[in-house]
């Protein structure tokens, strides 16, 4: 069995006291591969860095040749989990959720001690994510930050024991969870200081949960998962990242850029090549014929005129002569009167009947 420890930060040291501590923890059989990401912050104080270095870890897990068979993610409260468990077929487990499960296994709150107080709320935001929030009885900064934590063992023995010493006494909690990848190791004496407290060590808590799974045949569930895109890294022929523009240091391998394409004398405009096709012209629906065909005078559109029967102009205005009353006056309106027909309407109406006996205009 492999089991793959990934140190979120880019600091090497800490990756050997996480390896150290992984590798106690194992069982006999087991293969403790450690690396850290190939770019990202030295230490994670916070969201900002969080961020940063989950994409440094899942970049770097496109780039791990060797096969393993279970993924510990050593960042406590870091974001990244379920992008990883999205992109590997392996169990992926994290620190802060394996501490937290086996925390409640052995007390009925627990409290956990981080470095500096503005990981509090990263911490807590992770713990809700995962419906471990409601045992939590607080979450415990000790002022000092992630890369402070090596360089003076004692200091930080003292720190973690006295801040743990106030999540048992004033905040209730039962089981004490170191809080960070940095203080992998000190779990023995910071529980001895306090009187056999029990003290979880995130990275030694996720290496045995991973062997458990591993050994019991089970991994991540792919029921709600979606089709996996192969990364932006692994398309042949071109570098990272990929813009629309696609400039000349990003063109593909092998390709060269269009400048370089044109031989001398010859006009930008010539190398260019065909124009894209761009949106098709607009073509004529029956409806635009329809509307086009209404303006103009056809006769196939306008029935002839009603006769007047031989009324003058007076009686077709003063008869009633109205639309819809059915007599062929002036207003009578059987069909749409088009252009054309218009003049001789106007004419008509116009020009005196010779039994009227009414003068003409």
């Amino acid at each position: 069995m492999r089991i793959l420890v990934l140190n979120p930060n880019t600091t090497t040291g800490m990756t050997a006291s996480i390896r150290t501590i992984a590798e106690a923890s194992a069982s006999p059989g087991t293969e403790i591969v450690a690396t850290e990401p190939l770019w990202g912050p030295e230490s994670i104080e916070g969201h900002f860095e969080g961020y940063l270095s989950a994409a440094a870890v899942l970049d770097r897990l496109t780039t791990i040749e060797e096969p393993f068979d279970a993924l510990v993610m050593a960042g406590f409260g870091e974001p990244g989990r379920e992008g990883a468990q999205e992109l590997l077929d392996v169990p992926v487990l994290d620190i802060t959720e394996c501490a937290a499960q086996l925390a409640m296994l052995l007390g009925h709150s627990y409290g956990i001690v981080t470095t500096l107080d503005r990981a509090v709320p990263q911490i807590q935001d992770r713990l809700l994510t995962a419906g471990l929030l409601q045992r939590c009885a607080a979450v415990r900064g000790t002022g000092l930050g992630v890369l402070e934590l090596e360089e003076d063992e004692d200091r930080t023995v003292e720190a973690v024991v006295s801040t743990a010493r106030r999540l048992v006494e004033e905040d209730g909690a039962e089981v004490v969870c170191l809080g960070c990848g940095g203080m992998a190791g000190l779990q023995e004496k910071v529980s001895a200081s306090l009187g056999g407290v029990p003290v979880v060590d995130g990275v030694a808590a996720a290496v045995k949960f991973a062997e458990a799974a591993v050994g019991l045949g089970l991994s991540t569930s792919k029921v709600a998962a979606s089709p996996r895109r192969a990364p932006r890294s692994s398309v042949p022929g071109r570098s990272v990242p990929i813009c629309a523009a696609e400039p000349a240091h990003h063109q593909p391998a092998g390709r060269p850029s269009r400048s370089a394409r044109r031989s001398p004398g010859e006009s930008p405009a010539a190398s260019a090549g065909p124009k894209p096709v761009g949106r098709p012209p607009r073509t004529k629906t029956r409806t635009d014929d329809r509307r086009n065909d209404s303006r103009q005078p056809t006769a196939d559109r306008c029935r002839p005129l009603p006769r007047r029967g031989g009324a003058g102009r007076g009686q077709a205005q003063g008869g009633g002569s109205r639309p819809g009353s059915g007599a062929p006056g002036r207003f009578a309106r059987e069909s749409p009167v088009c252009p054309q027909h218009r003049g001789a309407l106007r004419r008509r109406t116009t020009n005196s009947s010779p039994n009227s006996g009414t003068a003409s205009r």
